[in-house]
């Protein structure tokens, strides 16, 4: 079983919900730290990161093009 997670905050009793369920990996971006997260659930937890979306992003507005397009 996967999970993914756009904003990954995992607070309170999360990541023991986590360790505990049967899910075998939760998919979460980097948009907050994670590497405490990570840490403590190296098994369970897969960063994937938003680097380059946000370097083409801010590329796009500087040269003026569409950003929109990035998300459809």
């Amino acid at each position: 079983m996967l999970a993914a997670g756009v904003h990954g905050i995992l607070s309170g009793p999360a990541l023991q919900r986590i360790a505990d369920s049967p899910m075998e990996m939760v998919l979460i971006t980097n948009t907050t730290p994670v590497d405490e997260k990570l840490a403590r659930l190296p098994d369970k937890l897969r960063p994937l990161s938003v680097a380059s979306l946000l370097g083409e992003a801010i590329r796009r507005i500087h040269e003026n093009s569409s950003v929109s397009s990035l998300f459809v």
